[in-house]
C-alpha cells in the first residue's frame, strides 16, 4: 500500500474535513486504504491499470477502467509522477463534480504534489493543504463556474509522426520509443500466421507488423493500461490487418491462444523502480505461449538479464542486434 492513500484520507481521519456522504470519484485508486469512521460516501473508483484494477477487485471496491458520467458529491485523485496525467484528472474531476463539491488530492515530492500545490492555489482560493506520512494532501470546492480551470488544466493528445496520437501518462507519449522503433525496422516481412503483441501499449508495434506482414491472419494486441489499448483502438482503425484487442496483465494472467509470432518491447519498472523480473515474466509468458515452432522477438535494455529465461524456456535462442542501448533477442518454440 502506499502510504499516501493515508494521506489522501488524513482530513477525514483529524475531523478537519466532515465524513462525507454521496458518491464519490476516486481517479486513480490502489488497493489498500481504510475509510475512516463515519465516511459514508459510496466510493466509486477509477484505475485503468489492470494489476492495480484486479487488486481493487479482489478487495471488493466498485472500481471501473474508466469513470461514470456523475456527477458526484466529492472526489478523490491520487497523484502519479506524470503531470500531464494529473492535471486531466483533475479536469476530470472539476467537470464529474457538482457546485460545492470537495475535490481532494494527495501526493508526494516525487509525483510534484508541491508544484501542483502553486499551481491550484493559484486557480482556487480557498485551496487548503496538511502534510501526512510523507506526502501532502490538499483539498478546495469545486466552484460553479470550471470552464476556465478545466481549459487549463487539460492536456490534449499529442500527434506522433504525423501518423498516431497518444495521451500523457501512456509509456512514451510524446515520441516512438527508440527500442520499439529498432524492433519495428526487423519484423519479419510476408509472415502470414497468427501473432501478438505482449504490452502493446499504443499501437506502434502492431502498426509496423501489420505493414510488413499485410497477409498474417490476425495481429493480437495484449496490453495492461486500458488507456493505451483505447488509444491503440484509435491508432490501428485506419490501418489495414486484422487487431483484436485483450485489456490484460499478461505477467499475471493467463494468456489462452497460441502464436507463431510474438513480439516485444517488455516494461521492467513498477513504479519508479526497475524492476527485473517483471520484464522476465513477459518473456516467460510469450514462451510459454507460441504453438511448436513459433518465434518470440524482444527489444531490451542491454543490461536487461532476459537471456537466461529464453534459453530455459525456448529450444534455441539468441542475439540478433546489439548497439549502445539496445540489444535484440529471439526464442523459438
Amino acid at each position: 500500500m502506499r502510504e499516501t492513500l493515508k494521506t489522501l484520507f488524513h482530513p477525514f481521519d483529524t475531523g478537519v474535513l466532515p465524513p462525507p456522504t454521496g458518491r464519490a470519484l476516486f481517479l486513480g485508486a490502489e488497493a489498500g486504504y481504510r475509510l475512516p469512521d463515519g465516511f459514508a460516501a459510496e466510493i466509486e473508483a477509477v484505475q485503468p491499470f489492470r494489476p492495480f484494477y484486479t487488486a481493487l477487485e479482489r478487495a471488493g471496491v466498485t472500481v471501473a477502467p474508466e469513470a461514470g458520467e456523475g456527477p458526484y458529491d466529492l472526489s478523490f485523485i491520487l497523484l502519479t509522477k506524470h503531470r500531464g496525467e494529473n492535471e486531466n484528472r483533475i479536469a476530470e474531476a472539476l467537470t464529474k463534480t457538482v457546485p460545492g463539491g470537495t475535490i481532494v488530492i494527495a501526493g508526494t515530492k516525487e509525483d510534484g504534489v508541491q508544484s501542483m500545490r502553486k499551481r491550484l492555489g493559484a486557480m482556487f482560493a480557498d485551496l487548503e493543504a496538511m502534510p501526512k506520512y510523507h506526502g501532502v494532501v490538499l483539498w478546495f470546492t469545486r466552484p460553479d463556474d470550471v470552464a476556465a480551470p478545466v481549459e487549463t488544466l487539460s492536456h490534449p493528445t499529442v500527434e506522433i509522426d504525423g501518423r498516431f496520437t497518444t495521451t500523457p501518462g501512456l509509456f512514451s507519449h510524446d515520441r516512438v520509443d527508440e527500442g520499439s522503433r529498432i524492433l519495428g525496422d526487423r519484423l519479419p516481412e510476408g509472415f502470414d500466421g497468427l501473432a501478438a503483441d505482449f504490452g502493446a501499449g499504443w499501437g506502434y508495434l502492431a502498426a509496423r507488423l501489420a505493414e510488413a506482414a499485410p497477409r498474417a491472419e490476425a495481429i493480437d494486441l495484449y496490453e495492461a493500461d486500458y488507456r493505451a489499448l483505447a488509444r491503440a483502438k484509435v491508432n490501428l482503425a485506419a490501418e489495414g490487418g486484422n487487431f483484436r484487442y485483450f485489456w490484460q496483465d499478461v505477467a499475471g494472467e493467463k494468456v489462452k491462444a497460441r502464436y507463431d509470432l510474438i513480439v516485444m518491447n517488455p516494461p521492467f519498472h513498477t513504479g519508479k523502480a526497475a524492476e527485473p523480473s517483471l520484464g522476465k515474466a513477459f518473456v516467460k509468458a510469450a514462451a510459454d505461449t507460441l504453438k511448436p515452432g513459433g518465434r518470440v522477438m524482444i527489444i531490451a535494455n542491454r543490461g536487461l538479464p532476459y537471456e537466461d529465461v529464453l534459453a530455459a524456456h525456448c529450444k534455441k535462442s539468441g542475439e540478433e542486434y546489439r548497439n549502445a542501448r539496445f540489444k535484440l533477442l529471439w526464442g523459438t518454440k
